[in-house]
């Protein structure tokens, strides 16, 4: 497989220092809704979420932003998965969003704190139920011998609990990702693509442009 010629250029937009928010979170819900009204960007709230276990190894998979608060982003989760295993033994963490339809991407590094129970329960219950019986029926991240054990695992759930609330799992939940490091990227022809990083300095950002 001959990889070497795949490649464009990036045109769409440049990326200068007037033009960016002094605020991080506000020039990130900027791009977000420039993502989410794009018709060719599709799954604008998939980010790459990366975690360290306690063996050092770095973990990554794709989940899906559920909301944005004033201090940090929020997602959910099994708690006992393995990105939870990860976040209690070290709660450093980084997002990346690949917003390529329009030739951005953002990267966060922060670190991730559980919400509470009561928020945890009013997204859990404002799921579709299927959603909610699936979150019960799956034990995140650990081994089973087949798909066929697991959909009987549902269908199981969905039989118990026919016309009841579905109980939300006791290790199920969100988590808060509080910003530190911010970097906005923006595609640039010749590969000069246009870099800016926002870093808290005694509780200021500090905005600079980088190297692509």
């Amino acid at each position: 497989m001959d990889l070497k010629n795949v490649r464009r250029d990036y045109e769409q937009g440049r990326l200068c220092r007037e033009s960016l928010n002094n605020d991080p979170m506000q020039q990130f819900a900027t791009w977000f809704q420039a993502a989410k009204d794009h018709p060719s960007q599709t799954d604008p709230t998939a980010f790459v979420l990366a975690s360290v276990g306690s063996d050092g190894q770095p973990h990554q998979r794709v989940v899906l932003l559920k909301d944005i608060e004033p201090n940090g982003f929020v997602f959910f989760t099994n708690y006992d998965s393995q990105k939870g295993h990860d976040i209690a033994a070290n709660n450093r963490v980084s997002m990346h969003f690949g917003w390529l339809a329009i030739e951005q991407q953002v990267r966060i590094e922060g670190f991730a704190r559980k919400i509470s129970r009561e928020a945890s329960a009013e997204y859990f219950y404002s799921r579709p139920r299927e959603s909610q019986l699936g979150a019960l029926a799956s034990a995140q991240s650990h081994p089973i011998a087949s798909r066929a054990e697991l959909e009987q695992r549902f269908h199981d759930l969905e039989a118990t609990y026919k016309d009841q609330q579905v109980p939300m799992p006791e290790q199920w939940g969100g988590y808060l990702i509080v910003p530190e490091k911010f970097e906005f990227w923006q595609g640039g022809r010749y590969r000069l693509h246009d870099r800016f990083t926002f870093t808290q300095q005694q509780q200021q950002w500090h905005i600079e442009r980088i190297q692509p």
